[in-house]
């Protein structure tokens, strides 16, 4: 069985909403207590919590005082409910198809913070018959990389970015995958991504140094992200600016900054066109989301 939401927004409703396509899934957080024992036990905190790169955007950006929607697809099962509630709750907007199986994603979280991810992303990419409801009142439509990788999902995403693109609706690109980037090949992701005709397109340094030269040779502004280092903005024909991130004490856990990043980015994007008082603003949510949970996490 399958469900869909559709939106309406009249034209009065709240001039700047962000939209994010793709990934709502249950991330199940292993916090590991030392190196890992190969073929033996680990001592880890175990939890789960509402994940997926395009959710993550929709959270921080509700978080951030942002009006905010997410469009994908859920299992038609529990956990499907549960994620959907759990952005509602927030106050943000979903947009979704309902079938299949929920998908799951294992972060494996050392002690630095750091995080690698074991993907099984069930119905995200199954998402399909686009609507042009699901882009009513947004002017602004997020689409992490992942969106790109799956059908029939690629194929929904490139139709939606064709709309907004039409009806004048900003349309945005996080490249966040290294690997995922690297397995497309440079020359195939990057056609992928020009294809949309983003406006904006964020990376992180390691996405950026799989993309390499050819990133910037894009026609549109690229941020390039560099953890606790500034951040580089590059804008078409302009010189290159660095904005300073935003130290963070006692890290816990770094999942997610860097779509916290991206919502306080497109949030102040969409009233300014600044890309750089943009970058700074991304900063200032990307440190929020940090502070908070890793003082859920001491508590």
């Amino acid at each position: 069985m399958r469900g869909a939401a559709a939106w309406f927004a009249p034209a009065d409703s709240v001039s700047h909403v962000l939209g994010a396509v793709g990934d709502l899934v249950e991330d199940v957080v292993v916090r590991l207590h030392g190196p890992v024992n190969m073929a033996s036990d680990t001592d880890a905190e175990v939890g789960r919590r509402r994940g997926g790169s395009a959710a993550n955007v929709v959270e921080a950006a509700v978080r951030a005082g942002g009006a905010a929607r997410f469009i994908g697809q859920v299992g038609d099962d529990a956990t499907g409910r549960w994620l959907t509630s759990c952005l509602e709750a927030l106050g943000a907007e979903t947009a979704v198809h309902r079938e299949g199986r929920s998908g799951t994603i294992v972060v494996l979280v050392d002690s630095h913070g750091e995080r690698t991810m074991l993907c099984d992303r069930g119905a995200c990419t199954a998402l399909d018959e686009p609507h042009p409801s699901w882009l009513v009142g947004l002017d602004t439509l997020h689409i992490p990389y992942y969106s790109l990788v799956g059908e029939p999902l690629a194929t929904t995403v490139r139709t939606l970015a064709e709309w907004a693109n039409e009806r004048g609706i900003v349309v945005t690109v996080d490249t966040s995958s290294a690997a995922l980037l690297a397995t497309a090949g440079v020359p195939a992701a990057l056609a992928q991504i020009a294809a949309l005709r983003p406006a904006v397109v964020l990376a992180n340094e390691l996405e950026a140094e799989v993309l390499g030269v050819a990133l910037l040779a894009l026609d549109t502004t690229v941020v390039v992200k560099h953890g606790a280092a500034p951040a580089v903005v590059h804008r078409v024909g302009e010189p290159a600016v660095e904005v300073p991130a935003i130290r963070v004490d006692d890290v816990r856990d770094t999942t997610g900054a860097g779509d916290a990043f991206a919502a306080g980015f497109l949030l102040e994007y969409a009233l300014t066109a600044d890309a750089v008082a943009a970058t700074r603003r991304g900063h200032e949510v990307a440190a929020a989301t940090v502070r908070r949970v890793s003082a859920e996490l001491s508590g």
